[in-house]
């Protein structure tokens, strides 16, 4: 039976860890015999972790990132150097890592739509303008929010 090339922890962690996660669930169900006991399932559930923190991670960006532009276009006046560099940042990491697990890139857009909804409560918390004042679906587009050149007027 021929199986495709396994991913590669160097290429892709994410989907590396829900490869190998997979793969030691199906080794418990076949009970492979180890010269130790090894605890397939809590050691699948760990490695499965790892994925979920990678796309956590993702979502803590695009958080960051959009109650950040929204301040941006909505207190023109306001804006200061600390705000620029941490949009830098947010989107030099943002690119980190989906290098470092581009197995992530397929779940941009829906994680940027879902982040929107925490960025803009976070966004009028943070200006004290009206919930209203911010639309109620993201503004921007996912390549805006990505690119290190955009900024919202």
């Amino acid at each position: 039976m021929a199986t495709r090339a396994a991913t590669r922890y160097e290429d892709d962690v994410y989907t590396w860890s829900l490869e190998q996660a997979a793969a030691l669930r199906r080794a418990a169900a076949r009970r492979v015999s180890l010269p130790e006991a090894l605890d397939f399932p809590n050691i699948a559930e760990e490695i499965e972790s790892l994925g979920a923190s990678q796309l956590r991670e993702l979502y803590s960006r695009y958080d960051v990132l959009l109650t950040l532009l929204l301040k941006w276009q909505h207190q023109p006046e306001r804006r200061t150097p600390s705000w620029r560099s941490t949009i830098r940042t947010q989107r030099t990491e943002l690119a980190r890592l989906l290098k470092l697990s581009p197995g992530l890139k397929p779940k941009r857009a829906a994680a940027l739509a879902e982040s929107y909804t925490a960025a803009r409560e976070n966004a009028a918390d943070e200006t004290g303008l009206p919930l209203t004042t911010f639309p109620e679906r993201c503004p921007f587009t996912l390549e805006e929010v990505e690119r290190s050149t955009w900024w919202p007027d």
